[in-house]
């Protein structure tokens, strides 16, 4: 396959979001019949969505939240992330919260010696050691694979990534309702509950004391969501790509670190929808503006994302004050972005 690395997004009626990934020595999901509305994979597509999405999505008005003053700044006990990239090991899971499915694609740090072009290796010997837990959220109408080379470069940089695919907003599902998106962050904090407890394979490999989540467009919703509205405690950082917020609930709890990523030209999930959850942060935050950058975006934007979100996670999860120090470069790479740093 030809050698590109691109961020891409979701075409179709419904589309507020596939964030995914094309690069050399990766596979995409098969693209779904034309006329469809799963993620694109061969070329960037433009987001529209429909009038019952917008509202929910925040494409007309942003979050009705007060901009607040960083009162209660976030810091992680000292420590340092690898320094190696491992190979990738992945289970799929068959999780359920009552009626409503729940499977889970977990990727993790394997044992043994990264190859040059990694490829996921389904139930490989994990890494030894116990790794920080990211919960990762997709978009509406999208679905985890979707967002695979994103998820395989945490992985990859020592992380427990699990992605939900989530009942009601997945591409595929029996019974799509945009509105769902506010039982989803009960549904992530299940998963949470599912993958920590005692006994579990994944809680094996994990370090319960450093978890974070992650969301894309309804999952940046999402996640938004898992520190306001349903706050769940556990949760120490938090990487909101495209998202904000719809219910106005202010952020509650013990601090943590936010870094939120949005297209100035994003008219899926606006900028200032983005901002003013942003701004409204009383903990220690970030944002990453793509200057030309949409709902949907492509190579070098895809990379400063990824690289500003790998070494934000390695701070707020590792403590590792270097990779803090090498955030703001990360956010410079293909000069593609500006940078507000409140962390």
């Amino acid at each position: 396959m030809r050698r590109r690395t691109l961020l891409l997004g979701l075409a179709g009626a419904a589309g507020a979001g596939g964030l995914a990934a094309c690069t050399a020595g990766t596979t995409p999901p098969s693209p779904p019949p034309p006329g469809t509305s799963a993620p694109a994979v061969s070329s960037a597509a433009s987001a529209t969505p429909s009038a019952s999405a917008a509202p929910i999505l925040g494409s007309t008005a942003a979050s009705s939240l007060t901009p607040r003053p960083v009162t209660a700044p976030y810091v992680p006990a000292p420590g340092a992330a690898p320094a190696q990239a491992y190979p990738l090991g992945r289970r799929v899971l068959s999780l359920s919260r009552g009626d409503r499915a729940l499977p889970t694609t977990v990727h993790y740090p394997a044992a043994g010696t990264a190859p040059a072009t990694p490829a996921p290796v389904d139930d490989a010997p994990s890494a030894p050691g116990r790794f920080p837990l990211v919960l990762f959220s997709h978009g509406l109408t999208s679905y985890p694979e979707g967002y695979a080379a994103l998820l395989a470069r945490w992985a990859q940089a020592g992380f427990v990534v699990a992605a939900p695919k989530y009942p009601h907003t997945s591409y595929g599902a029996e019974r799509l309702d945009p509105s769902d998106i506010v039982n989803q962050p009960a549904d992530a904090s299940f998963v949470l509950d599912t993958l920590l407890a005692p006994g579990h394979p994944v809680a094996a490999l994990v370090d319960p004391a450093r978890v974070a989540a992650a969301g894309h467009s309804a999952g940046g919703i999402t996640t938004v969501g898992l520190f306001s509205a349903r706050r769940d405690e556990r949760l120490k950082a938090g990487v909101v790509f495209a998202g904000t917020d719809f219910q106005g609930t202010p952020f509650t709890g013990p601090s943590a670190a936010l870094l939120f990523v949005h297209g100035r030209r994003d008219t899926t999930v606006t900028h200032r929808a983005g901002h003013t959850v942003f701004q409204a942060v009383p903990w220690s935050r970030a944002m990453l503006s793509v200057t030309e950058g949409g709902h949907v975006t492509q190579g070098a934007d895809f990379e400063a994302s990824t690289s500003a979100s790998t070494e934000f996670l390695r701070w707020a999860l590792y403590g590792d004050a270097a990779a803090r120090a090498r955030i703001p470069e990360a956010a410079a790479k293909g000069g593609v972005a500006t940078f507000e740093n409140q962390l």
